[in-house]
């Protein structure tokens, strides 16, 4: 048995056991009856000669060899989103290079699942003036994905949140935008918890208002809209949205606090997936997601019941600091070879918040190799001057 010293919130340390991982499958080429993406991190490059807070170096073989196991496990990518820290060190031409590398990946497998974020973050937010400023923003980005034969996520705009003076202006800009797609595109509506720039998106501070609005924009362009990914870590909001939805569109839940029953659902339907929390708990995801499709709900639950308290853990408060606790669980599991992370966000979270993470995933069954975890968390306990 694996033994590792953890610290505690009362300043003790304790000798922790860690238990024996669950026997969940690395690839699977079974049928699912949902749609997971799992939106994924970037792997930073540690050797790279740049200011982590200025420039985003990126491993890019280790990154888009984490795409390749996502797709193993029968997963979808949702690329260069928040959890790659888009807009929160990873830039739009870095972001670009990205969504082209993994197409061009996805490509090389016959056509492996991947959607990429078109948004305006290459527009300074105080640089907007007009929403024509913002609808520009958007068709750039979106013209470069599609020039690369990618399907796009729809992502929220600080710009537009700072301009808009109404929900007729949300209508007027997605109007726009919608109109010109090539494809379908998942819409992206994240909530302030994520991004406080974008506070009071879709035109109001009450957020059955906002739905209201983001619902008469979506139903209107149904044609345009594969589906909608709402992240609001509300999931009566969700289920209230998901019935308004127009016959066709898809819920996709971004809620990583209750997403279990979210994707089981109920008699009147459920929600597929775009979820940062799949990244870390990819082959647990998939595995349910499989038991799902067989109708062994029971195994499902059994299998996402014990990654929920990891998942509220890693996204609670203040939630925007999640991607630190992505990037760990694959430190840990040996997906990339440090904990170092674009912007420096390795120290977004404190060595108790890691702790508790490592304990919870452990709960999960989730450490694949627990003698190599724990060495990698003495490690960085040790940085953190904690002897373990």
């Amino acid at each position: 048995m694996t033994n590792i010293r953890l610290p505690r919130a009362d300043r003790s340390i304790e000798s922790f056991h860690l238990s024996a991982p669950r026997d969940f499958p690395e690839k699977t080429d079974a049928a699912m009856n949902r749609i997971g993406f799992s939106a994924a991190h970037v792997v930073s490059d540690p050797m790279a000669d740049a200011e982590p807070w200025l420039s985003a170096a990126i491993d890019w073989e280790a990154t888009i060899a984490y795409r390749e196991r996502l797709w193993d496990l029968g997963l979808g990518v949702a690329e260069a989103m928040d959890t790659a820290q888009r807009g929160m060190g990873l830039d739009w031409p870095t972001s670009l290079e990205l969504i082209q590398r993994s197409v061009a990946a996805a490509k090389a497998r016959g056509g492996a699942l991947v959607f990429s974020g078109a948004g305006t973050d290459h527009l300074a937010p105080e640089a907007a003036k007009t929403l024509d400023d913002v609808i520009r923003a958007y068709e750039e980005q979106i013209a470069a994905i599609e020039a690369v034969d990618g399907r796009i996520i729809l992502m929220a705009s600080r710009a537009l949140a700072r301009v808009a003076r109404s929900p007729d202006d949300y209508a007027a800009v997605y109007d726009r935008v919608l109109g010109q797609m090539r494809e379908p595109a998942i819409i992206h509506w994240l909530g302030d918890m994520f991004d406080p720039a974008l506070a009071g998106y879709w035109g109001s501070a009450d957020l059955d208002a906002a739905m209201d609005t983001a619902v008469a924009i979506i139903n209107a362009h149904a044609a345009k809209v594969d589906g909608v990914k709402i992240s609001l870590l509300d999931k009566d909001k969700e289920i209230a949205m998901r019935r308004r939805l127009a016959p066709g569109v898809r819920m996709y839940t971004g809620d990583d606090f209750n997403y279990a029953e979210l994707i089981a659902g109920d008699a009147e339907g459920h929600s597929d997936a775009l979820l940062g929390i799949f990244d870390a708990i990819a082959p647990a995801a998939s595995a349910a997601l499989v038991a799902l499709a067989k109708g062994d709900e029971a195994t499902f639950h059994d299998i996402l019941a014990p990654t929920v308290p990891l998942s509220r853990h890693i996204f609670r408060a203040p939630t925007r600091f999640y991607k630190t606790g992505i990037v760990f669980m694959a430190y840990l599991n040996g997906h990339q070879d440090h904990f170092t992370m674009v912007g420096g966000q390795e120290s977004a979270r404190s060595t108790l918040h890691l702790a508790e993470l490592f304990r919870l995933a452990d709960a999960a069954g989730l450490l694949r190799d627990p003698e190599r975890a724990a060495m990698r968390m003495r490690t960085v306990l040790s940085a953190r001057g904690i002897d373990a």
